[in-house]
């Protein structure tokens, strides 16, 4: 079905809306674009839910079933999940059993547009990755929108792009395991790790979900996928996409993208070598950052930008807000925000990069993780652990077990800092990395970085 008549075809049709968040408003206006009969549906009381919003639903015709169930639920032809929303909750299955379709709001997007996507999954290094091909297509000239986990929702740009646009999109798990024909040009897996358990289960079922940015993929498209990575390359089984690694420590032995020395560098299908840039020349610090740029290369080399196009962009990307964001210096001591460091080997990756001397702030929902990963990096580069949160016992449990006694709790965020601005000397580095999800304290990982910076900048403003 082209995107044309799948806009036509939902004239009309009954769809229920779940999950009030971001992507959930989105799909409702794209809907009612397009002649639905839309419905939402979302676990809030009324009167959680924003009176605009509410009055502006009201006003286009939209039945609301806030805090409340729908009781008929084979009255629907399509249910649109929010990425928030699990897809076993009973509701969901009744509507499943009596013949809805359920998509998540990534494959409602796909199918209204003819973009063509970039898509960029893995445990750690997305936004970075997703952020930094977005500043090489339009570097390039590319028309082009970055959408998707790192913001805004892809069915807002979907339905007003055309088929010359690029939609570079971040996509989680969570969205992805809700699609059934989204099918990128290019993608991307930069990583595999625990994370997300306590919704996947198990790491064989988060890594199914993983592979469905590629499983649609055809011989003609590519998936961009991190060699170093065994649990990642086992995911490329599932794709018949052409497989292009992406390697820090080996050469690949045909296509990928590779170091040489300190050389970054693109071979393409005739095994003809393109330079990049140089490790040295890169603003985003670490080794991790090495990987992400490597996989931003060679997505972007793939979809026909040249060489020096790519390593130019390279060289002048900033990196992004809430990971390893430097803060500023305070007394000789430098803070850092890694807000976006939401799972342990996050965290392990942030303190890599920092090295030694570091005062780590931790905790929040730590989304049924085991710790002692963490907890293992910490001799010879934490020197304080400070703790906050609903799973500050479980990561101090960790600490002790490993042998780590340097540890505070702490019951907000401003006595965090202040406790770390108290312990650190000239030479030491604070480090938000929480390691786990804000959702116990904060709506989101973003509200929590800027939360921390306004703590340090009141550090900063008495010094």
């Amino acid at each position: 079905m082209t995107y044309t008549e799948f806009r036509n075809s939902l004239r009309d049709k009954k769809i229920l809306v779940v999950g009030m968040g971001k992507s959930g408003k989105a799909a409702i206006d794209a809907l009612l674009c397009f002649g639905a009969k839309v419905y939402a549906q979302d676990a809030s009381d009324p009167s959680k839910i924003d009176e605009a919003f509410r009055e502006h639903l009201t006003g286009a015709g939209v039945e609301t079933f806030f805090g409340r169930i729908p009781e008929d639920m084979s009255a629907f032809d399509m249910l649109v999940l929010s990425p928030g929303v699990p897809v076993d909750l009973p509701f969901i299955c009744e509507a499943r059993d009596s013949g809805a379709e359920i998509l998540g709001e990534l494959e409602l997007a796909y199918r209204l547009t003819p973009a063509e996507f970039a898509a960029i999954t893995g445990t750690n290094g997305k936004t970075t990755t997703t952020t930094l091909v977005g500043e090489i297509f339009r570097a390039a000239g590319r028309k082009t929108a970055v959408v998707g986990n790192i913001g805004e929702p892809v069915v807002t740009e979907a339905m007003n792009a055309d088929e010359d646009e690029w939609l570079i999109t971040e996509v989680s798990s969570f969205q992805l395991e809700t699609t059934k024909e989204f099918r990128p040009a290019i993608s991307a897996i930069l990583n595999l790790t625990p994370d997300h358990l306590n919704r996947h289960k198990t790491m064989e079922a988060y890594g199914n979900a993983k592979a469905r940015v590629t499983v649609m993929q055809s011989e003609d498209e590519f998936l961009i996928i991190n060699g170093d990575d065994p649990a990642a390359m086992a995911l490329s089984a599932q794709s018949r996409a052409k497989i292009i690694p992406f390697s820090r420590k080996t050469v690949p032995a045909g296509a990928g993208a590779y170091l040489d020395g300190t050389g970054m560098y693109v071979r393409d299908l005739s095994g003809e070598a393109h330079y990049i840039c140089d490790t040295g020349d890169l603003k985003i610090i670490g080794d991790h950052n090495v990987e992400n740029a490597l996989a931003a290369a060679a997505m972007c080399f793939f979809a026909g930008i040249d060489p020096e196009t790519i390593g130019r962009a390279i060289r002048e990307f900033p990196g992004v807000e809430h990971r390893i964001e430097f803060c500023g210096n305070v007394n000789g001591v430098d803070y850092y925000n890694d807000s976006k460091g939401t799972n342990v080997d996050a965290s392990v990756i942030a303190i890599k990069a920092l090295r030694n001397n570091i005062l780590l702030i931790a905790g929040g929902d730590g989304k049924s993780q085991d710790f002692t990963g963490l907890a293992e990096h910490f001799d010879g580069a934490v020197t304080a652990l400070i703790l906050l949160g609903r799973d500050a016992p479980i990561i101090e449990e960790a600490a002790r077990k490993a042998g780590f006694t340097e540890i505070y709790n702490c019951s907000t965020m401003e006595e965090c800092v202040r406790t770390a601005a108290d312990r650190a000397r000239p030479g030491d580095k604070v480090l938000l990395s929480p390691g786990c999800a804000s959702w116990d304290m904060y709506p989101n990982y973003e509200v929590r970085g800027r939360h921390f910076k306004q703590c340090v900048k009141d550090i900063i403003d008495m010094a």
